[in-house]
């Protein structure tokens, strides 16, 4: 017996979960000896799972209320070509992920056809848009979430909801050495790493990705100029400096070094989503603002964020996986005017930054539009670079922060494969059902 799902994904994390959730539902049906296709939107890696892509993600992901009106036709034709492979293939159950301007729209679409809808991740209406639950109350059969406190939030809305953990908090930590990470990439393993992560979506990265690199550029020259202090002070003492060795290479992620020992290099991270055109914009930002810098760019996020000493992220998924990893970093986001002032009528609640929500304080810090300078990103980030207690006290509130994102469910039997095993458990007894 054959099975066909209808899986949509709009943004890098919810692409990777997408991939996973299909690696997980073939596994599974596999072993029940049946054969299953998948067909929807998404990137790179759900294709390699084995999606059959009528849509690709990296065309629909755009962010705030001017972008998308201006990428408004586009975005609509790519709506009408998903609404077209759904009408002519008739999935036995669907599952969205995150994406909620798309994707409530295709549950409207999905439950007039009579398939059974799965929401992965839910969309932030407990922020703004409340009004919004109505869609969820009438157009999805599960929600599954993923933050801890949006299980109650549904539930007593009368929506059938359940936490069912987050799927990074269950990921081994990166088991790449420094060194190896380092040889890779370029990189002088006895030098002072700072990840600067600037989002997945073009938009965002011209709008945080400048001011990132003019942080770096001040860094770097408050290191310089603390190197040619001390090197003065020293020849005014009248001491001769011994011949250069070889730095000894740290083995340790979170070793107690020194403060600008070995100088800074930055590393910005490249989204899976991006294509090759949007690449070569990273590129050419990265040449024209941090020109001169010891910036490299890499593929692989995590590993970035295990080795750095501190990072800048930009609100998002990634400060989920900078609080898991342990990697101590300062929150940054900046939209176009409108969609602030906008944002700024309509959103309540005290935090923009998700670990501060899950954290239920100020755990890490927010520099949000115009508090988001350069300037204000070393004030804040070069506390967190020695060891000390501000280091320490963070490092701390997030481990407490993964705590929290680790689903509970106690004798389980899908506990033991985690939030995409769940979702996957739940799809499968939805299509049963039919």
């Amino acid at each position: 017996m054959s099975r066909t799902f209808f899986i949509s994904a709009g943004e890098a994390s919810g692409e990777h979960y997408g991939a996973l959730l299909i690696e997980e539902l073939k596994r599974r049906l596999t072993a029940a000896g049946q054969t299953a296709t998948f067909f929807g939107m998404g990137g790179e890696r759900m294709v390699a799972a084995g999606l059959d892509r009528v849509v690709r993600s990296e065309d629909m992901a755009v962010m705030g209320i001017t972008e998308v009106v201006r990428h408004l036709p586009r975005i609509y034709g790519e709506f009408r070509k998903l609404k077209r492979a759904i009408r002519a293939r008739r999935p036995g159950v669907a599952v969205l992920i995150d994406f909620p301007d798309i994707h409530f729209k295709l549950a409207e679409e999905l439950h007039r056809l009579g398939v059974p809808v799965v929401f992965f991740v839910s969309p932030q209406l407990w922020a703004w848009k409340k009004h919004r639950i109505k869609l969820v109350q009438k157009y999805v059969t599960r929600m599954l979430v993923i933050f801890p406190f949006e299980e109650a939030f549904y539930r007593e809305r009368g929506v059938e909801a359940e936490f069912v953990g987050h799927p990074l908090a269950e990921l081994p930590l990166p088991d790449i050495s420094r060194e190896q990470f380092a040889a890779q990439n370029g990189l002088d393993p006895a030098a002072t790493w700072i990840g600067l992560l600037p989002g997945s979506r073009t938009k965002e990265i011209r709008a945080n990705l400048p001011e990132m690199l003019e942080a770096a550029r001040l860094l770097e020259r408050a290191a310089s100029g603390a190197k040619a202090h001390d090197d003065f002070d020293a020849l005014m003492r009248g001491f001769k400096p011994p011949p250069p060795s070889e730095p000894p290479i740290p083995s340790e992620n979170d070793r107690a070094e020194a403060h600008g020992t070995f100088g800074y290099q930055f590393i910005v991270p490249l989204a899976s989503t991006l294509n090759g055109e949007q690449r070569a914009e990273v590129k050419a930002i990265v040449e024209a603002a941090g020109s001169g810098l010891p910036i490299r760019l890499v593929e692989d996020a995590r590993a970035a964020l295990f080795h750095a000493r501190a990072s800048v992220v930009a609100s998002g998924t990634a400060t989920v996986e900078a609080a898991l990893i342990g990697n101590p970093f300062v929150v940054v986001y900046r939209v176009s005017p409108l969609t602030y002032a906008i944002a700024k009528r309509v959103v309540t609640v005290p935090h923009v930054a998700m670990v501060n929500l899950i954290a239920g304080k100020r755990a890490v810090p927010e520099l949000i539009q115009n508090d988001f300078t350069a300037a204000k990103i070393v004030q804040q980030i070069e506390g967190l670079l020695p060891d000390g207690a501000p280091r320490e006290s963070m490092k701390k509130e997030l481990r407490a922060v993964g705590e929290s994102l680790r689903s509970r469910r106690a004798g389980d039997a899908h506990e033991k494969a985690g939030a995409i095993g769940r979702v996957a458990a739940i799809t499968l007894e939805l299509l049963e059902r039919l």
